[in-house]
């Protein structure tokens, strides 16, 4: 029996034709994470062999660690990698080749442990947890874990992200290693770039603001910034992107913001900063931009217009801490050490 991409094939015969399909089947999408940027938890700073872009630059005739065809990370209690295919894409399936070393029986004997309980996400950010789980190995064993591993997920997203763990108190099933590292040589990832779907992604989806379902065209959802049947609303005033979730910010004039991201079409109201003006002033600073410093005299100030409405800084007094403050002025004390042994103080008063 020989176990490849996750199936037990038992013939010769069959295995010829299953190839060929997954040939076919392949060919009919275009590996849309090739030589796109890459991210490798716990690298070694001082070696480029083991590189997180080394995943996916098309190269798999040297899966060793030293070959330079594969991303390699020190052996730590999780291990994270991800591609950023820099646009949402339509996703139908993704094959990891892992590193061997060239070698089969020691890849069973010497790696496999390290790889068992892997994860493989799709997320529209590089948390994972905010995406799909396209697959979790809760069945492999040291002995059967294919070498090369394909798994059909047929979702929308930007960032492809594969994760482990061996986390302290939990209890792994035997033959887990107590660590986890990345052993990345390939990764693919087959789809079409959003909006295209059908044979070699050369048909543009029917709905403009749709994500389109990789074979029949239909739309499965709205793209950011729209909603509705076959997503033709923008999101109502006020509100964009996934969904119509998020909130505008403080746009000037009661202007709304850029439905499909959220940036404002004029500045920001005084007090905020930022593209999509959610970022309040930092203390010290108000008004248009935050581009004001509070006088020095204020215990900070009003973020819109600057005034103290927190109060004065020690020494001063008024509305605008202009008045200096006699009763809370700081005093210098010196002590001053005479050679008969007599001691005597000077006050200095300072406003």
């Amino acid at each position: 029996m020989v176990s490849l991409f996750g199936h037990s094939v038992y013939h010769l015969d069959v295995l010829t034709v299953w190839f060929c399909l997954l040939a076919v089947s392949q060919a009919a999408y275009v590996n849309v994470a090739l030589n796109k940027p890459a991210y490798l938890q716990y690298p070694d700073p001082d070696d480029d062999d083991w590189d997180a872009s080394n995943a996916v630059d098309g190269r798999k005739s040297d899966l060793s660690e030293y070959g330079g065809q594969c991303a390699v990370s020190w052996r730590r209690q999780t291990a994270t990698w991800w591609v950023n295919l820099t646009t949402i894409h339509s996703i139908h399936n993704i094959t990891i080749y892992f590193r061997t070393e060239n070698y089969l029986q020691y890849f069973y004997t010497g790696l496999s442990n390290y790889f068992l309980g892997f994860s493989v996400y799709v997320s529209n950010t590089t948390d994972r947890l905010q995406g799909t789980l396209c697959y979790k190995d809760d069945n492999f064993t040291r002995d059967i874990i294919p070498a090369v591993f394909t798994t059909t997920c047929p979702v929308h997203g930007q960032y492809v992200i594969y994760y482990n763990e061996r986390l302290p108190g939990v209890t792994y099933p035997y033959g887990y290693s107590t660590t986890v590292r990345i052993g990345l040589c390939e990764v693919e990832v087959y789809g079409c770039p959003g909006g295209f779907y059908g044979a070699n992604c050369s048909n543009a989806c029917p709905d403009t603001n749709c994500y389109c379902h990789l074979e029949t065209g239909t739309c499965q959802g709205c793209t950011p910034g729209f909603q509705g049947y076959l997503c033709k609303s923008a999101c109502s005033r006020g509100y964009y992107g996934a969904e119509c979730q998020q909130e505008c910010g403080h746009c000037r004039d009661l202007s709304p913001c850029v439905h499909t991201n959220g940036s404002c079409l004029t500045e920001c109201v005084d007090g905020y900063s930022g593209e999509m003006c959610k970022t309040p002033c930092p203390y010290g600073f108000f008004g248009p931009d935050c581009a004001n410093r509070c006088n020095d005299t204020c215990d900070g100030c009003n973020t819109i217009n600057g005034s103290c409405d927190s109060g004065c800084n020690p020494g001063w007094q008024g509305h605008d801490c202009q008045d200096g403050n006699e009763k809370y002025a700081p005093t210098l004390c010196l002590f001053v050490l005479i050679t008969d042994k007599k001691s005597i103080w000077h006050n200095i008063m300072f406003r």
